[in-house]
């Protein structure tokens, strides 16, 4: 691989952009906001303000569609979806699922849910 390849690589790493740019498309997916480029422009400048507070990255999901989603996954109303549903969920938000500790055989809850999201 070429430096010049390899650098590139590690700004988008230490930048978190890919996470970033996967979670804003899905937020458009999920909302599908009539003006897609306010609402970008919105969220990030949410993200923004959440750094220059604390450097916490703000939540730009509601519980409400925290929930939304979770019954999408959870179609049969059982109040719970596999581990696999949970780890797909992450991903599509574009959050990490490195660190999850969640067994196959384990059913994942609204409000563990929650907490992931």
């Amino acid at each position: 691989m070429a430096a010049g390849e390899e650098q590139s690589r590690e700004y988008l790493r230490r930048h978190r952009l890919p996470e970033l740019l996967h979670h804003l498309g899905a937020l458009l997916l999920f909302h599908r906001p009539e003006r897609p480029r306010e609402f970008l422009i919105q969220a990030l400048e949410r993200v923004k303000a959440g750094r220059r507070a604390q450097g916490d990255y703000p939540d730009l999901m509601d519980e409400a569609n925290v929930e939304a989603m979770f019954s999408l996954l959870d179609v049969l109303g059982q109040g719970h979806i596999t581990p696999v549903q949970y780890r797909e969920a992450l991903k599509t938000l574009g959050l990490s699922t490195e660190d999850l500790e969640v067994g196959d055989g384990e059913n994942i809850t609204l409000e563990v849910f929650k907490e992931g999201v």
